[in-house]
């Protein structure tokens, strides 16, 4: 590599290819997230790594992985795209924010139990602002953040969410999302008040996808509880879980976000002996932009709607 200038320049564009090779690991997931071929991805990388002068990676095995300079380098560009996002905000404050577009990023439970009355809300707070919806989860939903795809980003606590102390996003926790069993009526248990998660490790289970937020989360459960599940049917869908649970063909557990869907159908919902499974949601915005108004307004009022969830 050349020495480093002292007015050495990056593209950001590049720095954002560099951060989802960071969050992803490998050439062709980033490829994927960014819908660009790993031959792009891999040019991007190197074109960034001839402005800053350094090597930004080195193979591992069949795949490459970050050096020590790359790292380095993403600090930085974490400061740097929150400094940009401050300096958008402030533009938008001197405007008054009282106009413009937001798209919410949200995962599926989020979008049944929490959005509806939190867009009601801002329609007559923000009578001027177009606000967009996007069924999302992470990793995708903070790629799609990243980008700019979306502004506004509701998840739930998991492994494939950020952690609590990525600089890139200021977080809010929103409130703990309970989860109770479902089961079919009829089923052994459901004249029980409270039953031991144990108790059903012999049933057969209906969770989400493992990818998804909810089967990854049903999944941690079961294993705290000392069992795997027997899972016959992997469904993302909450209108068709809860159908399958009818017809008595497993036992699942249900965010209380989703409860509504539950009431006119014959399933037993049942309270987990102790300290009930619980999810934590939260609502992330990029670094920087926290104090754009119109984003504040939406933040605002999605912990308000969500304090009269669990009140």
């Amino acid at each position: 590599m050349e020495p480093i200038s002292e007015t050495f320049t990056v593209d950001l564009r590049r720095l954002t290819v560099l951060r989802e090779l960071q969050r992803r690991g490998t050439l062709a997931r980033t490829a994927e997230a960014l819908h660009l071929t790993p031959s792009a991805v891999s040019q991007q990388i190197a074109a960034l790594a001839r402005e800053a002068g350094v090597p930004l990676t080195e193979r591992d095995g069949r795949g490459v992985r970050l050096t020590g300079q790359a790292r380095v380098l993403l600090a930085h560009a974490d400061l740097i795209a929150a400094q940009l996002e401050r300096a958008r905000a402030d533009l938008a404050a001197y405007g008054a924010g009282g106009r413009g577009s937001v798209t919410i990023g949200c995962f599926s439970s989020g979008i049944l139990g929490l959005l509806p009355d939190a867009m009601r809300a801002l329609s007559a707070r923000l009578p001027h602002v177009r606000v967009d919806v996007v069924e999302a989860e992470p990793p995708d939903l903070f790629t799609a953040l990243d980008a700019g795809q979306i502004d506004v980003a509701v998840a739930v606590d998991f492994a494939a969410a950020p952690p609590h102390t990525d600089r890139r996003y200021t977080r809010t926790d929103l409130f703990t999302d309970v989860l109770d069993l479902a089961v079919p009526a009829g089923h052994r248990l459901a004249d029980r008040e409270r039953v031991a998660l144990r108790d059903l490790a012999t049933d057969t289970w209906i969770v989400g996808d493992a990818r998804s937020c909810c089967g990854a989360v049903a999944r941690s459960v079961c294993a705290a509880a000392g069992f795997t599940p027997d899972i016959r049917h992997a469904v993302n869908d909450w209108g068709a879980l809860a159908a399958l649970v009818e017809a008595g063909q497993g036992v699942a557990l249900i965010p209380r976000l989703v409860r509504p869907l539950y009431a006119h159908r014959r399933v037993t919902l049942l309270t987990t002996e102790g300290t009930p499974p619980s999810r934590n949601v939260f609502v992330a915005v990029r670094a920087g932009s926290e104090v754009d108004p119109v984003l504040t307004a939406v933040c605002d009022q999605l912990r308000f709607t969500a304090s009269d969830l669990i009140s």
